[in-house]
């Protein structure tokens, strides 16, 4: 996901839950975390992530394409060794400025 009305949009859809998430990625704009680094990070219990995740699959599916304002990187790929997930710099942005217009 690209576009800054995309990813507003996607901001404007999402649950709370989702949305604590993507402000957590965007802090941390291309630095792919694993799970349960983000979740510490968060405060929230150990497995939340894949759970949000889950329920957020038919927002995503039904009315974006399938498309995610964040990248995975699969455990062979990840300095981890785990999956690993994080928001590039262009969709950090956009969600900041969705955030300030939400503000306005």
């Amino acid at each position: 996901m690209r576009g800054e009305s995309d990813v507003a949009r996607f901001y404007d859809r999402a649950s709370d839950y989702m949305r604590e998430l993507l402000v957590a990625l965007a802090a941390h704009p291309e630095e792919p975390r694993p799970f349960g680094e983000v979740e510490d990070a968060i405060g929230w219990p150990r497995r939340r992530i894949a759970s949000v995740l889950g329920g957020v699959w038919r927002l995503r599916h039904y009315e974006f394409g399938g498309t995610r304002p964040y990248h995975f990187l699969a455990p062979k790929r990840s300095r981890s060794g785990r999956w690993e997930i994080w928001m590039d710099a262009e969709q950090a942005r956009a969600l900041e400025a969705a955030r300030r217009a939400e503000r306005e």
